[in-house]
């Protein structure tokens, strides 16, 4: 069972600004079929690291266009079915007007690939929709733009709401066993014992 990491890059853009971005793209699987955890910029980048694997799912731990805007693409070439939360679906049609997700996402939902179940966890406050796998057996999760080293999301954009990411982090993600590493939509890996202390830190600074 591998954890694959492929960087993609472009551009996000939300409330008329424009910035450019790194990706983290997330391959999770075996030689045999592999899941896609937010599919972005780059559909031939990540094709090209799926390889002659079956691609069983295309999950996107949120809708804003740096994390979907390459899923149709890869969806059409695969078969793939897109998996998105419906609270994301106004952020989603923001992006790709003409082509709607695949598969509601929902808390407890759950995704096997290589006989390796990934667990949805609903945790809005970066987007209304945003949601992070965890894999207990590989004793890691996926937080898309919930949770980063060093603190949360960014919430100060359309559809976002600090409060909100805060209790995320401390209802869903924070009693996760230390050891958990957090694999993120940006930057580097931290773990779930690292981040954890900082709690009371990023309340006093978010207000």
């Amino acid at each position: 069972m591998n954890v694959e990491r492929v960087v993609t890059s472009g551009r996000f853009t939300l409330d008329g600004g424009t910035w450019d971005v790194d990706n983290n793209v997330w391959l999770v699987g075996d030689d045999r079929e592999v899941v896609v955890i937010d599919a972005a910029h780059d559909a031939e980048a990540i094709l090209a690291a799926v390889g002659d694997r079956e691609l069983r799912a295309i999950v996107c731990t949120h809708a804003h266009n740096d994390h979907v805007n390459a899923a149709p693409t890869l969806a059409d070439r695969t078969g793939a079915p897109i998996w998105l939360h419906p609270a994301d679906s106004e952020l989603w049609r923001m992006v790709h007007p003409d082509r709607e997700p695949d598969h509601d996402t929902a808390d407890g939902d759950e995704v096997t690939v290589a006989g390796t179940t990934l667990r949805i966890l609903h945790t809005p406050g970066h987007a209304p929709g945003a949601v992070c796998l965890y894999a207990p057996e590989l004793g890691t999760v996926f937080t898309g733009d919930t949770l980063f080293q060093g603190g949360p999301g960014a919430t100060g954009r359309s559809f976002s709401d600090f409060d909100t990411i805060i209790a995320s982090i401390r209802d869903r993600l924070l009693p996760l066993p230390d050891s958990t590493v957090v694999r993120t939509g940006h930057g580097d890996d931290t773990a779930i014992g690292a981040e954890s202390p900082q709690l009371e830190d990023w309340i006093a600074r978010g207000h």
